[in-house]
């Protein structure tokens, strides 16, 4: 049985562009909830930073975390991303212990 991952993303908004790239982050929550081998995958906004987005999410293993990593709509929404961000996501990955 494969171990179950847990995923943290977090994205910086670059000034001026938080409502740009929160629309490209939300457009991901409904397909990627649909695919198979997620558990979750919520979308949150730091309050007290509207530019400080992350992503929870947790998948049925690896294989299936590929899977999502190689979807057309994760694909499409990093391009879309990349001019909206300060940077690339911080993408840390966990296993619980």
């Amino acid at each position: 049985m494969a171990a179950t991952v847990h995923v943290i993303a977090r994205w910086t908004a670059r000034s001026g562009k938080e409502e740009e790239l929160k629309a490209v982050l939300t457009a991901l929550v409904a397909p990627s909830r649909r695919e198979i081998g997620c558990y979750q995958y919520d979308l949150l906004l730091n309050p007290a930073d509207p530019r400080d987005f992350c992503f929870v999410e947790r998948w049925d293993g690896e294989a299936a975390l590929q899977q999502h990593a190689a979807t057309p709509h994760v694909k499409a929404a990093r391009e879309q991303a990349q001019p909206l961000a300060e940077g690339p996501a911080d993408v840390r990955t966990y296993h619980i212990l």
